[in-house]
Protein backbone atom coordinates (compact mmCIF):
# COMPACT_ATOMS: atom_id res chain seq x y z
CA UNK A 1 0.00 0.00 0.00
CA UNK A 2 2.76 2.44 0.90
CA UNK A 3 4.76 1.52 -2.20
CA UNK A 4 1.73 2.36 -4.34
CA UNK A 5 1.51 5.81 -2.73
CA UNK A 6 5.21 6.43 -3.34
CA UNK A 7 4.86 5.25 -6.93
CA UNK A 8 2.13 7.81 -7.56
CA UNK A 9 4.17 10.61 -6.01
CA UNK A 10 7.32 9.69 -7.96
CA UNK A 11 5.30 9.91 -11.17
CA UNK A 12 3.98 13.33 -10.10
CA UNK A 13 7.60 14.38 -9.66
CA UNK A 14 8.40 13.36 -13.24
CA UNK A 15 9.77 9.84 -12.94
CA UNK A 16 8.93 6.85 -15.07
CA UNK A 17 8.42 4.04 -12.55
CA UNK A 18 9.09 0.35 -13.16
CA UNK A 19 8.02 -2.08 -10.42
CA UNK A 20 9.98 -5.23 -9.57
CA UNK A 21 8.93 -8.06 -7.23
CA UNK A 22 9.00 -11.81 -6.84
CA UNK A 23 5.35 -12.13 -7.79
CA UNK A 24 2.18 -10.13 -8.24
CA UNK A 25 0.97 -7.46 -10.69
CA UNK A 26 4.34 -5.82 -11.33
CA UNK A 27 6.29 -4.82 -14.41
CA UNK A 28 9.16 -7.25 -13.87
CA UNK A 29 9.15 -10.49 -11.89
CA UNK A 30 12.37 -11.88 -10.41
CA UNK A 31 12.27 -15.35 -8.93
CA UNK A 32 13.65 -15.67 -5.44
CA UNK A 33 12.82 -12.27 -3.93
CA UNK A 34 9.38 -13.04 -2.50
CA UNK A 35 9.02 -13.33 1.26
CA UNK A 36 8.34 -17.06 1.16
CA UNK A 37 10.80 -18.12 -1.57
CA UNK A 38 12.98 -21.02 -0.48
CA UNK A 39 15.91 -20.03 -2.68
CA UNK A 40 17.35 -16.57 -3.16
CA UNK A 41 17.49 -14.69 -6.47
CA UNK A 42 20.25 -14.74 -9.04
CA UNK A 43 22.23 -11.52 -8.81
CA UNK A 44 22.35 -11.24 -12.61
CA UNK A 45 18.57 -11.50 -12.81
CA UNK A 46 18.18 -8.74 -10.23
CA UNK A 47 20.66 -6.58 -12.11
CA UNK A 48 18.84 -7.08 -15.40
CA UNK A 49 15.47 -6.28 -13.81
CA UNK A 50 16.81 -2.99 -12.47
CA UNK A 51 18.39 -2.21 -15.82
CA UNK A 52 19.51 1.37 -16.28
CA UNK A 53 17.28 2.85 -13.58
CA UNK A 54 18.54 6.20 -12.32
CA UNK A 55 17.22 5.46 -8.83
CA UNK A 56 16.15 2.24 -7.11
CA UNK A 57 13.70 2.29 -4.19
CA UNK A 58 13.98 -0.79 -1.98
CA UNK A 59 10.73 -1.27 -0.07
CA UNK A 60 11.75 -3.11 3.12
CA UNK A 61 13.55 -5.90 1.23
CA UNK A 62 16.90 -4.59 2.49
CA UNK A 63 15.46 -3.82 5.91
CA UNK A 64 13.65 -6.85 7.32
CA UNK A 65 15.29 -10.12 6.22
CA UNK A 66 12.20 -12.30 5.89
CA UNK A 67 14.06 -13.75 2.90
CA UNK A 68 17.68 -13.33 3.97
CA UNK A 69 19.29 -14.46 0.66
CA UNK A 70 17.15 -11.91 -1.19
CA UNK A 71 18.12 -9.19 1.28
CA UNK A 72 21.79 -9.97 0.84
CA UNK A 73 21.65 -10.27 -2.96
CA UNK A 74 19.64 -7.09 -3.53
CA UNK A 75 21.88 -5.15 -1.13
CA UNK A 76 24.95 -6.35 -3.03
CA UNK A 77 23.45 -5.45 -6.42
CA UNK A 78 22.56 -1.96 -5.21
CA UNK A 79 26.09 -1.24 -3.99
CA UNK A 80 27.59 1.67 -5.89
CA UNK A 81 24.35 2.89 -7.46
CA UNK A 82 21.80 5.47 -6.27
CA UNK A 83 19.20 3.82 -4.06
CA UNK A 84 16.62 4.86 -1.52
CA UNK A 85 16.09 2.24 1.19
CA UNK A 86 12.60 2.58 2.64
CA UNK A 87 12.68 0.93 6.06
CA UNK A 88 9.26 -0.07 7.37
CA UNK A 89 10.77 -2.57 9.86
CA UNK A 90 14.28 -3.25 11.11
CA UNK A 91 15.80 -6.63 12.00
CA UNK A 92 16.18 -6.09 15.75
CA UNK A 93 12.51 -5.09 16.01
CA UNK A 94 11.55 -8.75 15.52
CA UNK A 95 12.64 -11.30 18.12
CA UNK A 96 13.73 -13.90 15.59
CA UNK A 97 16.18 -11.48 13.95
CA UNK A 98 17.44 -9.81 17.12
CA UNK A 99 20.87 -11.45 16.94
CA UNK A 100 21.40 -10.84 13.22
CA UNK A 101 24.21 -8.37 12.58
CA UNK A 102 25.27 -6.22 9.63
CA UNK A 103 21.79 -5.27 8.42
CA UNK A 104 20.64 -3.06 6.95
CA UNK A 105 23.67 -2.49 4.74
CA UNK A 106 24.83 0.99 3.78
CA UNK A 107 26.55 2.66 0.85
CA UNK A 108 27.68 6.22 0.14
CA UNK A 109 25.25 6.46 -2.78
CA UNK A 110 22.22 5.40 -0.75
CA UNK A 111 19.65 7.39 1.20
CA UNK A 112 17.76 5.79 4.08
CA UNK A 113 14.17 6.58 5.03
CA UNK A 114 12.33 5.31 8.11
CA UNK A 115 8.63 5.56 8.88
CA UNK A 116 9.18 6.72 12.46
CA UNK A 117 11.53 8.78 14.61
CA UNK A 118 11.96 5.69 16.78
CA UNK A 119 13.38 3.62 13.92
CA UNK A 120 15.61 6.49 12.79
CA UNK A 121 17.10 6.77 16.27
CA UNK A 122 17.64 3.01 16.50
CA UNK A 123 19.23 2.91 13.06
CA UNK A 124 21.67 5.65 14.04
CA UNK A 125 22.51 4.04 17.37
CA UNK A 126 22.88 0.45 16.16
CA UNK A 127 24.27 0.90 12.64
CA UNK A 128 25.60 4.46 12.54
CA UNK A 129 23.23 5.20 9.65
CA UNK A 130 21.52 8.58 9.35
CA UNK A 131 17.95 8.31 8.05
CA UNK A 132 15.26 10.76 7.01
CA UNK A 133 11.90 10.24 8.70
CA UNK A 134 8.92 10.13 6.35
CA UNK A 135 5.77 9.03 8.11
CA UNK A 136 3.26 7.05 6.08
CA UNK A 137 0.85 9.27 4.16
CA UNK A 138 -2.86 9.03 3.38
CA UNK A 139 -5.54 10.41 1.13
CA UNK A 140 -7.03 12.67 3.77
CA UNK A 141 -9.90 13.62 1.43
CA UNK A 142 -10.90 10.04 0.69
CA UNK A 143 -14.70 9.71 0.44
CA UNK A 144 -16.48 7.69 3.10
CA UNK A 145 -17.76 4.22 2.34
CA UNK A 146 -21.25 2.76 2.36
CA UNK A 147 -22.24 1.56 5.82
CA UNK A 148 -25.34 -0.20 4.56
CA UNK A 149 -23.56 -2.03 1.74
CA UNK A 150 -20.73 -3.15 3.98
CA UNK A 151 -23.03 -4.33 6.76
CA UNK A 152 -25.13 -6.31 4.33
CA UNK A 153 -21.99 -7.95 2.98
CA UNK A 154 -20.92 -8.91 6.49
CA UNK A 155 -24.41 -9.93 7.66
CA UNK A 156 -24.41 -7.27 10.36
CA UNK A 157 -27.64 -5.74 11.64
CA UNK A 158 -28.16 -2.00 11.37
CA UNK A 159 -28.27 -1.59 15.16
CA UNK A 160 -25.39 -3.98 15.93
CA UNK A 161 -22.38 -2.37 17.58
CA UNK A 162 -19.20 -3.35 15.70
CA UNK A 163 -15.57 -2.96 16.76
CA UNK A 164 -13.18 -3.54 13.84
CA UNK A 165 -9.54 -4.56 14.12
CA UNK A 166 -8.21 -3.91 10.58
CA UNK A 167 -5.02 -5.93 10.94
CA UNK A 168 -3.58 -9.32 10.17
CA UNK A 169 -3.54 -11.94 12.93
CA UNK A 170 -0.12 -12.35 14.56
CA UNK A 171 0.95 -12.50 18.22
CA UNK A 172 2.09 -8.87 18.17
CA UNK A 173 -1.30 -7.73 16.84
CA UNK A 174 -2.78 -8.74 20.23
CA UNK A 175 -6.07 -10.25 19.11
CA UNK A 176 -6.91 -11.15 22.75
CA UNK A 177 -6.77 -7.45 23.63
CA UNK A 178 -9.19 -6.60 20.82
CA UNK A 179 -11.57 -9.35 21.88
CA UNK A 180 -11.56 -8.27 25.52
CA UNK A 181 -12.42 -4.70 24.53
CA UNK A 182 -15.23 -5.84 22.21
CA UNK A 183 -16.72 -8.02 24.94
CA UNK A 184 -16.53 -5.18 27.47
CA UNK A 185 -18.35 -2.65 25.28
CA UNK A 186 -20.94 -5.14 23.99
CA UNK A 187 -19.69 -5.09 20.40
CA UNK A 188 -19.25 -7.63 17.67
CA UNK A 189 -15.53 -8.14 17.07
CA UNK A 190 -14.44 -8.00 13.42
CA UNK A 191 -10.89 -8.97 12.50
CA UNK A 192 -10.27 -8.27 8.82
CA UNK A 193 -6.87 -9.84 8.11
CA UNK A 194 -5.64 -13.39 7.75
CA UNK A 195 -3.59 -15.35 10.27
CA UNK A 196 0.11 -15.53 9.43
CA UNK A 197 3.30 -17.12 10.73
CA UNK A 198 1.49 -20.20 12.06
CA UNK A 199 -1.00 -18.23 14.17
CA UNK A 200 -4.08 -19.89 12.61
CA UNK A 201 -4.76 -22.53 15.30
CA UNK A 202 -4.39 -20.03 18.15
CA UNK A 203 -6.65 -17.56 16.36
CA UNK A 204 -9.29 -20.25 15.81
CA UNK A 205 -9.22 -21.06 19.52
CA UNK A 206 -9.54 -17.41 20.54
CA UNK A 207 -12.49 -16.76 18.24
CA UNK A 208 -14.25 -19.98 19.30
CA UNK A 209 -13.94 -19.09 22.99
CA UNK A 210 -14.95 -15.43 22.60
CA UNK A 211 -17.89 -14.22 24.66
CA UNK A 212 -19.17 -11.96 21.91
CA UNK A 213 -19.97 -12.42 18.24
CA UNK A 214 -16.89 -12.54 16.04
CA UNK A 215 -16.36 -11.98 12.32
CA UNK A 216 -13.12 -12.89 10.56
CA UNK A 217 -12.16 -11.84 7.07
CA UNK A 218 -13.02 -9.31 4.42
CA UNK A 219 -15.01 -10.29 1.33
CA UNK A 220 -13.42 -7.66 -0.90
CA UNK A 221 -14.65 -4.51 0.83
CA UNK A 222 -12.42 -1.48 0.33
CA UNK A 223 -11.06 0.31 3.41
CA UNK A 224 -13.68 3.06 3.24
CA UNK A 225 -16.49 0.50 3.49
CA UNK A 226 -14.75 -1.41 6.29
CA UNK A 227 -14.47 1.70 8.42
CA UNK A 228 -17.99 2.83 7.50
CA UNK A 229 -19.40 -0.49 8.73
CA UNK A 230 -17.70 -0.13 12.11
CA UNK A 231 -18.73 1.95 15.10
CA UNK A 232 -15.18 2.05 16.47
CA UNK A 233 -11.68 0.83 15.63
CA UNK A 234 -9.23 -1.06 17.81
CA UNK A 235 -5.48 -1.33 17.27
CA UNK A 236 -4.33 -3.26 20.36
CA UNK A 237 -0.89 -4.14 18.98
CA UNK A 238 2.16 -4.50 21.19
CA UNK A 239 4.39 -3.55 18.25
CA UNK A 240 3.87 -1.83 14.90
CA UNK A 241 6.45 -0.33 12.57
CA UNK A 242 3.90 2.43 12.06
CA UNK A 243 0.27 1.32 12.42
CA UNK A 244 -1.80 2.64 9.51
CA UNK A 245 -5.18 2.16 11.25
CA UNK A 246 -4.14 4.87 13.69
CA UNK A 247 -4.35 7.41 10.87
CA UNK A 248 -6.99 5.68 8.76
CA UNK A 249 -9.44 5.80 11.65
CA UNK A 250 -9.06 9.59 11.66
CA UNK A 251 -9.36 9.86 7.88
CA UNK A 252 -12.57 7.79 7.91
CA UNK A 253 -13.92 9.50 11.03
CA UNK A 254 -14.09 6.65 13.51
CA UNK A 255 -13.00 6.64 17.18
CA UNK A 256 -9.92 4.58 17.92
CA UNK A 257 -8.82 2.52 20.92
CA UNK A 258 -5.09 1.93 20.68
CA UNK A 259 -2.47 -0.12 22.49
CA UNK A 260 0.75 1.12 24.02
CA UNK A 261 3.13 0.14 21.22
CA UNK A 262 6.09 2.55 21.09
CA UNK A 263 5.39 4.33 17.79
CA UNK A 264 1.81 5.03 18.94
CA UNK A 265 3.15 7.58 21.40
CA UNK A 266 5.11 9.25 18.60
CA UNK A 267 1.92 9.54 16.55
CA UNK A 268 -0.22 10.62 19.51
CA UNK A 269 2.11 13.57 20.04
CA UNK A 270 0.78 15.15 16.85
CA UNK A 271 -2.46 15.78 18.75
CA UNK A 272 -4.68 12.74 18.20
CA UNK A 273 -7.34 12.02 20.81
CA UNK A 274 -7.55 8.26 21.26
CA UNK A 275 -9.02 5.83 23.77
CA UNK A 276 -7.04 3.21 25.71
CA UNK A 277 -7.53 -0.49 25.01
CA UNK A 278 -6.87 -1.27 28.68
CA UNK A 279 -9.94 0.60 29.98
CA UNK A 280 -13.20 0.09 28.06
CA UNK A 281 -15.18 2.73 29.98
CA UNK A 282 -14.11 5.85 28.01
CA UNK A 283 -14.84 4.31 24.62
CA UNK A 284 -18.14 2.86 25.81
CA UNK A 285 -19.18 6.26 27.16
CA UNK A 286 -18.27 7.95 23.86
CA UNK A 287 -20.26 5.40 21.86
CA UNK A 288 -23.28 6.00 24.07
CA UNK A 289 -22.94 9.78 23.59
CA UNK A 290 -20.76 10.48 20.52
CA UNK A 291 -18.80 13.75 20.47
CA UNK A 292 -18.22 14.92 16.91
CA UNK A 293 -15.56 17.37 18.10
CA UNK A 294 -13.21 14.45 18.77
CA UNK A 295 -13.79 13.08 15.28
CA UNK A 296 -13.22 16.47 13.67
CA UNK A 297 -10.09 17.12 15.72
CA UNK A 298 -8.51 13.82 14.74
CA UNK A 299 -9.34 14.39 11.08
CA UNK A 300 -7.71 17.82 11.24
CA UNK A 301 -4.53 16.32 12.70
CA UNK A 302 -4.40 13.73 9.92
CA UNK A 303 -4.89 16.45 7.30
CA UNK A 304 -2.12 18.65 8.69
CA UNK A 305 0.55 16.01 9.21
CA UNK A 306 -0.17 12.84 7.18
CA UNK A 307 -1.41 13.94 3.76
CA UNK A 308 -0.15 12.85 0.36
CA UNK A 309 0.73 16.49 -0.32
CA UNK A 310 3.08 16.36 2.68
CA UNK A 311 4.63 13.16 1.30
CA UNK A 312 5.26 14.83 -2.06
CA UNK A 313 6.99 17.78 -0.41
CA UNK A 314 9.21 15.52 1.67
CA UNK A 315 10.19 13.35 -1.28
CA UNK A 316 10.91 16.39 -3.43
CA UNK A 317 13.15 17.84 -0.72
CA UNK A 318 14.97 14.54 -0.20
CA UNK A 319 15.49 13.89 -3.90
CA UNK A 320 16.50 17.46 -4.65
CA UNK A 321 19.10 17.37 -1.91
CA UNK A 322 20.64 14.30 -3.54
CA UNK A 323 20.39 15.60 -7.09
CA UNK A 324 17.96 12.83 -7.93
CA UNK A 325 15.05 14.83 -9.31
CA UNK A 326 14.45 14.28 -13.07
Amino acid sequence: MEAAKWTAEFRELGFDVVTVAGKGPVDRVVEGISIDDQQGPDAGEVQRALGGADLVVAENICSLPLNLPATETVSAVLAGRPALLHHHDLPWQRTRFADLSGLPADDRLWAHVTTSELSAAELARRRGICATVVHNAFDVDAPGGSRDRARRAMDVASDERVLVQPTRALPRKNVPGGLVLAEAIGATYWLTGAAEEGYGPELARLLAEARTRTIHGNPGLDPADVYAAADAVVLPSTWEGFGNPAIESAVYRRPLAIGDYPVAEELRAFGFRWFPTSDPAPLAAWLDHPDVDLINANHDVARRHFSLARLRRQLRHLLDGRGWLP
